[in-house]
């Protein structure tokens, strides 16, 4: 997810880094692993044995390809109620202004080649303090349909293509568009509970838990894989790669683990399949009763099934409590802003804090910036609040 880089009200934190990336490049997805056809119960010839085990449905992906198209109509509207040259000063510091109104802001303030943190803001990017003090809750979906810029939008997008539409194509789009938007929420929940400056917006907490839930649903229907250790140990490592990565600075990892959490639950509850025996005796004639299934899946499974909905449902209520009542987890847990961000001695892992002091000179206001003293002069008509900021930021990154 894309977080701002422009602090406060009287300083700026534009950050735009992004907060639900999932890295800047798409998350890795693990080749299908093969399922084992067991022989039937009662084989006669080979075309009745194939024509009894078309086991599970295959249905026609069209949700994942509407979630693409939604994401990128509306960062189209996003550019569009931008409209860099009419809010930026001058004009002509918006980058590829060949565009009109759809041209970006300039690179220093969103090197992504995107919109304002400002307009994002207005359309629903995830602040922690209108979800804690106007109880805008409905932030923490709205922020997942949003992207910081054309880079971030491509990256989530290529990696919902990629992870999305197989999965919608085994289960259906019914469970994986629950598991894509659950997971969303659970990624936004668990970032706002740490990570409470700025803004955030993307799909990457619902793009990890779309590979939280392949996890799961190779381990709660592990007797129908084959090779079902070398595609586990597979997608292990796919998960740490991604997971590793976020712990870069302007990588938000929090919103990575919720949605991973979120969606590896979820997988044990949405994508829990019944026993081979039990579909193949349904397709197959009448069989022996000594040969009978009696039931659809095995025990573990219904053992799964309810831990994993029990620990998810307390555990989203529990976060969204602890959220609305304005609870920072960083002060009850003095080292997990490591999993987020590993300061090193190439980068730091602190937001730069940028200030600006502002002095109405007649019909013209005189902005300097605190960090290296550059000021300049702007017509007082031209700088409402939010446009002020924009200025400090460019001041201060000059």
């Amino acid at each position: 997810m894309g977080r701002d880089p422009s602090p406060g009200a009287d300083h700026i934190e534009v950050q735009i880094h992004p907060r639900r990336r999932g890295g800047s490049e798409p998350p890795l997805s693990p080749p299908s692993p093969g399922r084992r056809h067991s022989p039937p119960l009662n084989p006669t010839t080979t075309d009745e044995r194939d024509h009894n085990f078309s086991l599970f449905k295959r249905w026609f992906p069209w949700l994942v390809p509407s979630f693409v198209v939604a994401n990128i109509a509306i960062f189209i509207i996003t550019m569009y109620i931008n409209d860099c040259p009419k809010h930026s000063f001058p004009p002509s510091s918006c980058f590829a202004s060949f565009f009109g109104r759809f041209s970006f802001q300039p690179l220093k303030e969103n090197p992504l080649f995107g919109p304002s943190s400002a307009t994002l803001g207005k359309m629903g990017a995830l602040e922690v303090d209108k979800v804690v003090d106007k109880h805008q809750a409905w932030r923490l979906l709205s922020c997942i349909w949003l992207h910081g810029g054309v880079v971030h939008l491509l990256a989530n997008m290529l990696s919902l293509v990629f992870i999305g539409i197989r999965l919608e194509q085994e289960f259906g789009f019914v469970r994986i568009g629950f598991l894509y938007l659950i997971s969303g929420f659970g990624g936004s929940l668990l970032s706002a509970l740490f990570i409470q400056s700025g803004i955030s917006v993307g799909a990457s907490g619902a793009l990890f838990g779309l590979l939280g839930g392949m996890l799961s649903e190779l381990l709660i229907n592990w007797t129908i894989y084959a090779n079902k250790f070398a595609a586990l140990l597979t997608l292990i490592v796919i998960v740490v790669i991604n997971l590793a990565v976020g712990i870069l600075p302007h990588m938000d990892n929090f919103a990575h683990i919720g949605g991973f959490i979120s969606g590896f639950l979820l997988g044990f509850v949405f994508l829990i399949r019944p026993q081979f025996k039990w579909v193949s005796q349904r397709n197959s004639r009448p069989v022996y009763a000594e040969h009978l299934v009696k039931y659809k899946h095995k025990p573990y499974q219904y053992v799964l099934w309810v831990i994993s909905f029990i620990l998810l449902l307390a555990g989203l209520i529990t976060g969204l409590v602890l959220l609305l009542r304005g609870v920072n987890l960083n002060d009850h847990c003095s080292w997990c802003h490591y999993l987020s961000c590993v300061p090193t001695s190439k980068w730091s892992c602190k937001a730069e804090q940028l200030y600006c002091e502002t002095t109405q000179m007649g019909n013209q206001l005189n902005i300097t910036c605190l960090s290296n003293g550059i000021s300049e002069l702007f017509p007082l008509s031209d700088t409402g609040s939010s446009k002020a900021q924009r200025l400090c930021y460019g001041l201060c990154s000059t």
